[in-house]
């Protein structure tokens, strides 16, 4: 899983050479609908979603269809690299949502200091490495980290007990029905290079299909917590790729900030251990699905 969804950055960045941001979300999303679709019906995982309607439309929207539209807009300027270690700031958003929502914690010396760790973290990367940056693009990718941020919640709040991959194989075909308009206007004249359709069909097949069923997998092994250990890996390996393939400059701030960002989400999500607490307990971390 760390390499599966540390590559997309690195796919998406080769295919909007070529290809319009909402060109590639319906080719992504239309292929890997095309292949979890029918499984999902074998398993009879579709059914139970259409009592749950409008919290299924909603995940869709904010892990999904806007997410995956502003990566690839973030992308037509910022290096593949940035935008992996700018994903790692996903559980620092997720910290501020558990404390503003739900059980509403308070914010203890612990997380605290773990997001203003993060948010030095965050500021090295950018501040340090803007080359080819825009206010754009940066602001999409924090968009992006809402988004993915806000998908988990609606999943354990709204979802929980409703078949994953039911859930994700309607997602999947409700985006691509989305753009199918939307793309129209976007087509490529001229057919893609080899070099991005082998990206378009590796986002889908590998970084979509193949990685969702084994994710699931991965958590019905381990639980849904060790599971998400590799969130905190992923990216790394998005900036390893970006500079080992497509020659993209590794500054040491983005070295530095990412580190930062590693200890900030750890600090910042981290459960408090006070004995005897009266507090409510904390909402068991839900299944990050993003990428």
């Amino acid at each position: 899983m760390c390499v599966i969804w540390g590559i997309p950055y690195l796919l998406i960045k080769v295919a909007v050479a070529d290809l319009s941001p909402a060109t590639l979300v319906l080719a992504r999303t239309a292929i890997a609908a095309l292949l979890l679709l029918p499984i999902a019906i074998a398993r009879n995982e579709l059914r139970p979603i259409v009592r749950h309607w409008v919290p299924v439309l909603a995940f869709t929207a904010v892990e999904i269809a806007i997410p995956w539209l502003l990566l690839g807009v973030a992308e037509q300027r910022l290096s593949s690299s940035l935008t992996g270690l700018l994903i790692a700031a996903v559980p620092l958003v997720v910290a501020v949502i558990a404390r503003t929502s739900g059980a509403r914690e308070r914010l203890g010396v612990q997380s605290g200091l773990g997001l203003l760790l993060g948010l030095v973290g965050v500021g090295a990367i950018v501040g340090l490495n803007l080359e080819g940056a825009s206010a754009t693009s940066l602001a999409a990718m924090g968009l992006v980290a809402i988004c993915y941020a806000t998908g988990p919640v609606i999943l354990q709040r709204y979802l929980a007990g409703v078949p994953a991959l039911g859930v994700i194989a309607a997602a999947l075909g409700i985006t691509a029905l989305v753009y199918l308009p939307i793309a129209a206007f976007s087509i490529p004249e001229e057919m893609p290079s080899a070099t991005v359709i082998g990206s378009v069909v590796g986002l889908a097949v590998i970084c979509t299909a193949v990685a969702f069923l084994i994710f699931f997998a991965l958590i019905a092994e381990v639980g849904p917590v060790k599971a998400m250990v590799f969130t905190y890996v992923n990216p790394a390996v998005a900036a390893v790729l970006g500079v080992a393939i497509l020659d993209e400059r590794f500054t040491l701030g983005m070295g530095a900030g990412f580190a930062l960002v590693l200890v900030g989400s750890v600090l910042a999500t981290r459960p408090p251990t006070n004995a005897g607490s009266s507090r409510r307990p904390a909402l068991k971390p839900a299944p990050d699905v993003m990428r």
